[in-house]
């Protein structure tokens, strides 16, 4: 049965990730990926404390939020469904997994390998262990080996590996 959508998906708008602290969160998100703080949120009525992070540009602008409650004992509990999995376009996979595992951030088993899409994918694992303490906090994040025109289109030279201090 085929239903004509009357509206079409365009890209990942947003992405929500809650912990109990969301300084864990900005570890990984913003000194690792070098995702950008482009501003805060904090509701008592939604019991939030968020960091309003974004990578991206102009269309292509991407906002991750961090989460934590304000207070773990009250609803909503932002804290309590992290996310299943969030799938991110890298330019460099190879260097990007050498790098971070140098960082201490933990793989899922099964290394660089290609995903359903037929690009070359890994998963960072969603628990940290002794040995790499850096996890996704309770979310699975795939790793996306982006096609070269994903990547002249959203990578540009700005963007390369190397080209901002880390």
């Amino acid at each position: 049965m085929s239903v004509q959508r009357p509206f079409r998906v365009l890209g990942i708008q947003q992405i929500a990730i809650g912990a109990p602290s969301k300084e864990r969160l900005r570890k990984l998100w913003v000194d690792m990926l070098g995702l950008e703080v482009t501003g805060s949120f904090v509701s008592e009525r939604e019991n939030v404390d968020e960091d309003i992070c974004s990578m991206g540009h102009g269309v292509h602008r991407v906002e991750v939020d961090l989460m934590q409650p304000m207070d773990p004992q009250k609803k909503p509990a932002v804290h309590a469904t992290p996310l299943n999995h969030v799938g991110l376009w890298i330019d460099d996979l190879p260097r990007a997994v050498e790098w971070l595992s140098a960082q201490g951030v933990r793989f899922a088993p099964g290394g660089i390998r290609k995903g359903a899409a037929g690009h070359d994918i890994c998963f960072m694992h969603p628990k940290g262990s002794d040995d790499f303490p850096v996890s996704g906090e309770g979310v699975l994040i795939e790793l996306v080996q982006a096609p070269p025109e994903v990547v002249a289109a959203l990578g540009g030279d700005a963007a390369r590996p190397g080209s901002r201090p880390g």
